[in-house]
């Protein structure tokens, strides 16, 4: 196996050349996971006016304590109109606007109101239960970077700074394209050697929960002609990537080399030092990135989310890139590696504070059933030593 490319190697290759995709401008209610591409500065002050926190009576705290008339209310959305004259007391609510003259709060529960009057017993100071002009924000102020990622707190700031459109990066768009004539589509009844794909539902899956927008080509056979025309309809319809899933080993089916080279690219890589996920292969299509997958399940869904996903974050202008870990230790012992980094799919728990990886017994690359009830892959880096369990560890945990 000399000459497989090194897993960071790979990745550093995947994004190099890959920046942020042009800007657009989206509803409030679609940017949600998108990334800024400007500064986004608040149209108001909030609140506009100093307002109550606190139902209760509006006052001049020199007037307490004492029996004060009440010559009116302010409720959010009504003010009350004109100024407060000493000696007197305002009806208010929460949200609603001080009016000029009062300078404190005084809560309901803390006076007895007698028809039109209010018995206030104690002293309150300036400024109690009061939310000045400009608390949260002042007109001006720059709430939201560019490069911020949006998320419903920071869409929440966005409206409340009064913007309906904000200016983010363009969603990656991605193709998905399964190759190999043994392939049927879910719910279609298999004929003999055939099997049913299920690689392109999990990565379209991915592609989306990271924001990118999936396209699924459907199945392609294994013949030269069809698998072009389908890469060229891809490059036509300018996809940001193409995944192709299948066709990328030494088989004479299997021909995502050929259509590599017919379309005049130059391969990134191919091979890489990975298990699952050795023939992974990498080419730039003019304008688009070619990710070519392993057919085995396992090793296209790991190769998804250590090469892919990375990727579609760099084109939307993310700055949390790379696939994160942690730190965990290992549920049972496992024997010593050789050159490939190895992603073992794994079941996490606690046990006594303490997060543990245990790898499944069987770690086929065709073995949907495990990755589906894998927590984890726990990380296994080229030439480690045998480790007993309970020793440390670094894991991706996989979404649920």
């Amino acid at each position: 196996m000399a000459g497989l490319l090194p897993v960071a190697e790979a990745l550093a290759r995947v994004l190099d050349g890959a920046g942020p995709l042009p800007e657009e401008w989206l509803p409030l209610a679609e940017a949600d996971g998108r990334v800024l591409t400007r500064d986004l500065t608040a149209t108001r002050t909030q609140p506009p006016r100093a307002v109550s926190a606190m139902d209760g009576y509006a006052v001049r705290a020199a007037d307490l304590p004492g029996t004060l008339p009440v010559i009116g209310e302010s409720a959010a959305g009504r003010p009350f109109a004109g100024a407060l004259p000493p000696g007197t007391a305002l009806r208010i609510f929460t949200g609603a606007e001080m009016p000029e003259g009062a300078d404190t709060v005084v809560i309901q529960e803390d006076v007895a109101r007698q028809g039109d009057r209010v018995l206030v017993s104690i002293s309150v100071s300036p400024g109690r239960h009061i939310r000045p002009q400009g608390l949260d924000f002042a007109a001006g102020l720059v709430g939201l970077r560019a490069g911020t990622r949006l998320d419903p707190r920071k869409l929440a700031l966005a409206a409340a700074m009064n913007h309906a459109r904000l200016p983010v990066h363009r969603a990656p768009r991605i193709a998905i394209l399964s190759t190999g004539d043994e392939l049927v589509e879910p719910g279609t009844a298999p004929g003999p050697g055939q099997i049913v794909s299920s690689n392109a539902l999990a990565v379209a899956t991915l592609v989306q929960r990271e924001g990118g927008i999936a396209t699924n080509l459907g199945i392609c056979a294994d013949r030269l002609d069809e698998t072009l025309a389908a890469v060229r309809g891809a490059r036509q319809a300018r996809f940001d990537i193409l995944v192709t899933s299948g066709g990328a080993s030494v088989g004479e089916y299997d021909l995502m080399r050929d259509v590599i080279e017919h379309e005049g690219a130059t391969l990134g890589f191919w091979k890489i030092a990975m298990r699952p996920g050795k023939p992974l292969m990498m080419a730039d299509l003019g304008a688009m990135r070619l990710l070519g997958l392993p057919g085995n399940p396992v090793a296209s869904f790991v190769c998804s989310t250590i090469f892919l996903l990375p990727l579609i974050r760099r084109l939307a202008g993310r700055a949390d890139v790379e696939t994160p870990t942690e730190d965990a230790e290992l549920g049972v012992d496992v024997g010593p590696n050789d050159l490939r980094a190895d992603y073992l799919r794994a079941a996490l728990a606690w046990r006594g504070g303490r997060l543990v990886a245990t790898p499944f017994p069987i770690q086929d690359s065709s073995m949907v059933r495990v990755l589906a009830e894998a927590d984890a892959l726990v990380l296994r880096a080229p030439h480690a030593a045998a480790a007993p369990a309970g020793s440390p560890c670094r894991i991706i945990r996989l979404a649920r």
